[in-house]
């Protein structure tokens, strides 16, 4: 019907848009399959659909594959999707909606809500905006519920008697139509639609309702607020929504009970609009126009059934809110939420008046129910109280108010976590010591005493079968802490002794092969022996920085150059990296039979690190504060401390200048609250194997306590929004400057074995072939001064064998001055 009216209005266009249909019936699967199917088969240049958070990332994905435009229709606005360039959104602006809500409750004076959501992924990031403008807002959140499409009447009865036993009186819904109709008849079962009750339902709640609804379920809605997107009535909707009811089968029709289009119905027709433009102005390719489909959707503006239509960084977002009231088995509008932050009772959201019209609350009354009944419940929570880490935990008597102080990142993070939820904190220091194993078994056994504990608590699988812990809200793991090298002599480190002799050896190998090879034809290495020896020594360690400025003239003496220049890059390449390693990340190196290793007192957890196969030490010592391990690896009674992040992350902060973090090791889960477990026995805990701890900052309350998903939610959140970052820098100041495990070794000859030895025999190469030149130039002197020599042997040998013959004195006498005689000449 869009395409129709609209080409009846453009009949001068040259281009029809063609619609190609395929039913996915809320399948995120079919609906890829779909999708695949119509650009394969069909070839379709844009795709709109996809109502849910999984279907259009889905479709997304074979946006951004076909390079292909996907409009998505009224599906929840999530961060997981900016990074789809090819999407468009058709919704609502959830952040306004946050605001209006909140500001709606403030007006009526509630400053607690129960949340009842649906437990998807979908609408997550929504969830999380309500959550963060009702902190801002001083709103709290008494408790959390959520509910999924299978959810059965019986747990809904269940989980909404919780909250009616807590006191709840307004509620938050965050569902969709499905859920909502089963959920409000079993909240009239309760007696949670009466008078005293309020109710108000977001904008993914009211969008996703239909005239169809059937009429019990709108009546068990009676009284109900709900929040929905505004479209403006025009004299264009009006025409279109009849011709669109006329248009519908009869059974459909009857009693003309469907008045008006749905919200996506009215998006739809506008998308419709904003295609059909922008396929003309990329068929027609007009100047200054954007050739491509994509970036003609985005630069469409017009006047469609919605409003302005305008496209804001690849969303079309509804501002503008209505706000109605349930009535019978229909509503009544009660007022506007303009975005700018106001109500108003007045068509013209640009009205600062801030008023609503008179509502209609659940059991008749048109009295705002007062909000939360006065039913705060008591936590009862004990509190580790050594105080060995004051930063994590310290708790102290005020001598003047003899009150019980408590201060610390571990404290401060847990009444972060349990501020929505409106419970009066009574707290408990524990005072037996530092084996929170007897803390978890008081926490067990004494359920009528204490409901959970915070502090720098250890999990362990044995504890955790019988305390339940929140998520964690600390770094994982256990890291080794040292004292920062101060040495002069940094930078003879990056290379072993042996690699440092054999270097300067080669350099001055380098130098004397050079010298042999150019001294007989090259002036500049000739000279006195002392200048020889000079220019021999500087060539050589000149290579080092390239600066030799003798010329060479044999090129074997430029083969052995080239070769060892390689080889000195390399070198001075592996030092540089090596030294600026070690000036700004130490590593440890630690000798188990020498070093004493520091590590908490009484830690578990630490004593089972140092005897286990990976960190084994044979001699440690046990610290007891954050001081004492300052103090033992300043006056070297340590050569460097083991321990849980959290505790050296307290060290670093205090002695930032004087110690490193040289190494971590992921082999605990951080520290977090606990809770006392309900029906169970308690059995030996058991600290021989490592393996079965694990360890980081928790909290504990009992088992299956209500507060333990809603607290690790909170724990999450504050993650998420970088709360817990900010807690840890003000707690902790300081940011660890961690290091890698092999990063600042020092180089070892054995790495660079093969260097040399190419080196090496490139060098005895040069030696051979300089050998072989020398002996052709001097063949023919050597062999004539060889057989010279030989005649003169073999003369002598036959003077001797004759003497030997015939002994006659004259003989001799004549033949030794033949011989004399023929040696003068």
């Amino acid at each position: 019907m869009a395409l129709s009216d609209f080409y009846a209005i453009n009949s001068h266009y040259k281009t029809r848009l063609s619609l190609s249909f395929k039913n996915s019936h809320g399948e995120p699967l079919l609906a890829l399959a779909s999708a695949v199917d119509l650009l394969q088969t069909v070839g379709v240049e844009a795709i709109i659909g996809g109502n849910s958070l999984l279907e259009a990332k889905l479709l997304a994905e074979v946006g951004e594959k076909a390079k292909v435009p996907v409009i998505s229709l009224n599906s929840p606005i999530s961060s997981s999707l900016s990074k789809y360039s090819h999407l468009i959104q058709a919704t609502h602006d959830s952040a306004s909606e946050a605001k209006g809500i909140a500001t709606f409750l403030h007006g009526f004076d509630w400053n607690t809500v129960a949340l009842v959501y649906e437990d998807d992924d979908d609408w997550r990031d929504t969830m999380q905006l309500f959550t963060n403008h009702f902190h801002e807002n001083g709103v709290g959140i008494l408790s959390k519920v959520g509910f999924t499409v299978s959810s059965s009447k019986s747990f809904m009865m269940d989980q909404l008697r919780k909250l009616k036993d807590l006191g709840a009186t307004v509620f938050l819904v965050h569902l969709s139509q499905r859920i909502a109709t089963q959920l409000f008849p079993c909240a009239g079962k309760l007696g949670m639609m009466g008078e005293g009750f309020a109710w108000i339902l977001t904008v993914k709640s009211m969008n996703s309702f239909h005239e169809n609804t059937d009429d019990f379920a709108k009546e068990a809605m009676e009284g109900v607020v709900g929040f929905k997107s505004y479209i403006p009535m025009s004299k264009e909707l009006h025409n279109f929504t009849l011709r669109w009811r006329k248009s519908l089968p009869f059974e459909e029709n009857v009693g003309s009970e469907t008045t008006r289009l749905s919200i996506s119905g009215v998006w739809a027709h506008d998308i419709a609009w904003a295609l059909a433009r922008a396929v003309e102005v990329s068929a027609r390719m007009m100047p200054n126009v954007s050739s491509t489909l994509l970036e003609a959707i985005r630069e469409s503006r017009f006047k469609g059934l919605s409003g302005d239509f305008q496209l804001d960084d690849k969303k079309l977002l509804s501002h503008k809110f209505e706000i109605v009231n349930m009535i019978g088995s229909g509503d009544r509008r009660v007022g506007f939420w303009n975005s700018n932050g106001s109500f108003s009772n007045r068509r013209h959201l640009s009205s600062t008046h801030n008023k609503l019209e008179t509502i209609i609350w659940p059991g008749g009354s048109t009295q705002s129910p007062k909000g939360e009944k006065s039913k705060r419940k008591k936590l009862r929570v004990l509190v580790t109280s050594s105080n060995r880490f004051p930063r994590l935990m310290k708790v102290w008597t005020n001598p003047v108010t003899n009150d019980t102080i408590i201060e610390g990142f571990c404290i401060e993070v847990f009444l972060a976590s349990i501020a929505p939820f409106n419970y009066e904190v009574e707290y408990i220091p524990w005072r037996n010591g530092s084996n929170y194993d007897n803390l978890a078994y008081a926490l067990y056994s004494q359920k009528d005493k204490y409901d959970a504990a915070v502090g720098d608590i250890t999990i362990t699988p044995n504890r955790s079968m019988y305390v339940d812990f929140t998520m964690p809200f600390t770094e994982m793991g256990l890291g080794i802490v040292a004292p920062k090298e101060r040495s002069m002599w940094v930078f003879f480190r990056p290379l072993t002794p042996d690699l440092w002799i054999t270097s300067a050896a080669f350099f001055v190998l380098t130098g004397i092969i050079v010298w042999l090879i150019e001294r007989s034809e090259n002036t500049e290495f000739q000279g006195s022996w002392s200048q020889q020896i000079g220019v021999m020594l500087w060539f050589g360690f000149s290579t080092l920085v390239y600066a030799h400025r003798e010329r060479l003239k044999h090129n074997l003496s430029r083969f052995v150059v080239t070769v060892w220049v390689f080889a000195v890059l390399i070198l001075t390449a592996s030092y540089t990296a090596t030294l600026t390693s070690m000036m700004t990340v130490q590593q440890i190196r630690f000798n188990a039979n020498e070093d004493y290793v520091g590590h908490l007192s009484g830690s578990l957890i630490a004593n089972v690190a140092l005897t286990s196969s990976s960190l084994r030490v044979m001699r440690s010592k046990g610290l007891n504060s954050s001081e004492d391990y300052a103090q033992a690896l300043l006056n070297k009674t340590v050569s460097f401390v083991v321990d849980e992040m959290p505790y050296l992350k307290v060290l670093l902060g205090e002695h930032p200048a004087h110690f490193l973090m040289v190494k971590t090791q992921c082999t605990t889960s951080g520290f977090g609250f606990v809770c006392i477990p309900r029906h169970h026995q308690y059995p030996y805990f058991s600290s021989s194997s490592f393996d079965m701890l694990t360890k980081t900052m928790f909290q504990m309350f009992q088992k299956g306590h209500e507060l333990v998903q809603n607290v690790s939610r909170e724990i999450s959140d504050l993650r998420k929004m970088e709360k817990l970052n900010e807690m840890e820098k003000r707690w902790f100041e300081k940011q660890l400057p961690y290091t890698t495990d092999d990063t600042s070794n020092p180089i070892t000859l054995y790495r660079f074995r093969g260097l040399f030895i190419i080196t090496g025999v490139s060098f005895a190469f040069a030696i051979a072939v300089l050998v072989i030149l020398c002996l052709r130039d001097t063949w023919e002197a050597v062999m004539n001064s060889v057989k010279i020599f030989l005649l003169q042997r073999l003369r002598h040998f036959r003077i001797l064998f004759a003497r030997t013959i015939h002994p006659n004195p004259l003989d001799d006498a004549i033949g030794e001055n033949a011989v004399r005689s023929n040696g003068s000449t």
